[in-house]
């Protein structure tokens, strides 16, 4: 899948296209529904990370559509695809879209104690780690556990390991520190060997992982596999060999990267989206499964340590704060608490979120349950728009506009870190700070602003504002093109929105009849007539308006011509 969108993206052929992917049973609506193969079920749910990222790094360009086998679904498939949303499930014919919802808000750690067998195990992956060390603490603390049994690659090594094995000592813990690959299953073979037999497995916590980020055209195979392998083989190792057991916790530490998609982070959201899938499975199985997708943590240990503060920025524009420890161990308690197989940790900035979406006049389409999608124009407006505020200007003070717009994107990427003095006409883009991520964020924003479709190697092939605003400018429309391209955009919008009522034959011949009169009427026009009103009328109109305003601006030429 990972050479395929690469292809896809390389070829300018496909440059104004959609790739549309279709899986079965990769999402998972219905724990009741039945049995989903392991094939389609965790190995779907796995791409659909994958392409969660690509979509943040590619807006527009990739729709992710699963099916079940239902007749209905397949012939609904047609509105799955105009309903503009980027990820659809359809069952027997319904379609769904994700949206975040709140759970019920949690309350002071502790109150909420985790399902643990008193005197039993809970083994720790990752145990020796940041957030391992945090769960680790937070287990003998508040909830009683007396025996830990932590597997992390270094083992004993492991920087501060002793202090820790110590530590949990003094407060009453009995504590092994074992080294273990858990990517290996002779390993966590041997590592649950491992586990007293006065003191029986109880409880699994998989918290181990790595990160080896890259935008989508530069994520290679071998990152791919180094960052699946403590995921994604560990978790499943620990399910397979586990599953006899009289578990009565089952927890995995995932990431919001795998609902939410990431920019840079394709392996690391797929990772990820197979935890989430494989813990909804376990629930099938009437096993115990909790995946807690964690957003970013506030403090600078562990893989949130390796945020520089550009990409914390980042991070904070997309309207996610970081959690504090304090925070983390009361959304586990509380996660641990509610009867979801998938819960996400995540602290959002709704005041941000609005305020971005004001701005820019759209809304995370899986951050509509929580935060109000503004009126927009038609999509793919933006150039003309543009193009329409340069159009009465002279050629320098075009330029100017541009470079402003240019240079505010470039402030805004760089989270403020650089002035506008700074970002001169012709100083490299490389000279201010960009990196391949910044580089897709500045593509994108500029995109989103201009209205035009720019490649993934912008800057490199643009390499200063000045050499990029030329661009810019010989790419938006002009003159007629300008008119021309508002009326594509309604014409898009109009063919989605008769894709939508497709199904119902008995409207078809009166709808083509209609359209067939409307296309008569422009042939006939005169060639300066203005469409403007026409345009303005469509890009405002509902799918049923519009056949309202077929009718009303026809009249009687709507009557069936052709006999259908």
């Amino acid at each position: 899948t990972l050479e395929l969108l690469q292809a896809w993206l390389a070829d300018e052929r496909f440059a104004r296209s959609r790739l549309v992917l279709v899986t079965h049973g990769a999402v998972d609506l219905d724990s009741a529904a039945p049995e989903v193969p392991v094939a389609s079920g965790l190995l779907g749910a796995t791409l659909w990370g994958l392409l969660r990222s690509a979509q943040s790094e590619h807006p527009g360009r990739f729709t992710l559509v699963d099916l079940d086998h239902a007749a209905a679904s397949l012939r609904a498939l047609p509105a799955a695809l105009a309903c503009e949303e980027p990820q659809v499930a359809v069952r027997d014919g319904s379609l769904s879209a994700p949206r975040l919802a709140r759970t019920a808000a949690p309350t002071q750690a502790g109150s909420l104690p985790l399902d643990l067998a008193p005197g039993r195990t809970a083994l720790i992956t990752g145990g020796t780690g940041a957030l391992g060390t945090l769960v680790a603490r937070h287990l003998v603390v508040e909830h009683g556990v007396r025996s830990l049994l932590l597997a992390s690659r270094q083992g004993r090594e492991a920087h501060g390991a002793e202090q820790l094995a110590a530590e949990l000592g003094e407060l009453g813990a009995q504590v092994q520190i074992v080294a273990c690959d858990v990517g290996r299953s002779e390993e966590v073979q041997a590592l649950l060997r491992a586990v007293p037999a006065q003191a029986p497995l109880g409880a699994v916590i998989h918290t181990a992982g790595v990160v080896d980020d890259g935008v989508l055209e530069s994520l290679t195979a071998e990152q791919l596999a180094r960052v699946l392998a403590p995921k994604v083989d560990g978790a499943w190792h620990l399910h397979r060999l586990t599953a006899d057991m009289d578990l009565s916790a089952f927890i995995m530490y995932s990431s919001a990267a795998g609902t939410m998609g990431a920019t840079g982070q394709g392996n690391y959201a797929a990772a990820n989206a197979f935890l989430d899938a494989l813990a909804a499975r376990r629930r099938r199985l009437r096993l115990p499964g909790l995946s807690v997708a964690w957003g970013m943590w506030a403090d600078a240990a562990g893989m949130a340590g390796q945020l520089a503060e550009v990409d914390r920025a980042r991070v904070a524009r997309m309207g996610v704060l970081g959690l504090s420890a304090e925070q983390g161990l009361q959304l586990l308690d509380a996660a641990c608490a509610g009867e979801q197989a998938l819960a996400l940790a995540v602290r959002l900035d709704l005041p941000a979120l609005r305020r971005q979406a004001s701005a820019s006049g759209g809304v995370p389409a899986l951050l509509r349950g929580l935060v109000r999608q503004p009126p927009r124009a038609g999509a793919g407006d933006g150039g003309a728009s543009l193009a329409r505020r340069l159009g009465g200007i002279g050629e320098r003070e075009r330029e100017r506009a541009v470079l402003e717009l240019v240079r505010a994107e470039t402030i805004a990427v760089l989270g403020g870190h650089v002035s506008p003095a700074e970002v001169r006409e012709q100083r490299p883009f490389k000279d201010l700070g960009f990196d391949s991520l910044a580089a897709v964020e500045l593509r994108n924003r500029l995109s989103e602003a201009s209205g035009i479709q720019l490649a993934s190697t912008l800057i490199f092939d643009f390499p200063t504002p000045a050499a990029l605003v030329s661009h810019i400018l010989e790419e938006l429309p002009t003159g007629e093109r300008v008119a021309a391209q508002a009326v594509e955009v309604e014409l898009q919008r109009l063919e989605q929105a008769l894709a939508a009522l497709a199904a119902d034959a008995s409207e078809r011949p009166r709808i083509v009849s209609a359209l067939q009169a409307l296309l008569d009427k422009l042939r006939d026009a005169e060639p300066q007539r203005d469409g403007a009103a026409v345009v303005e009328q469509l890009r405002e109109a509902s799918a049923e308006e519009v056949f309202a305003f077929i009718d009303e601006a026809l009249g009687s030429e709507s009557e069936v011509r052709h006999g259908g």
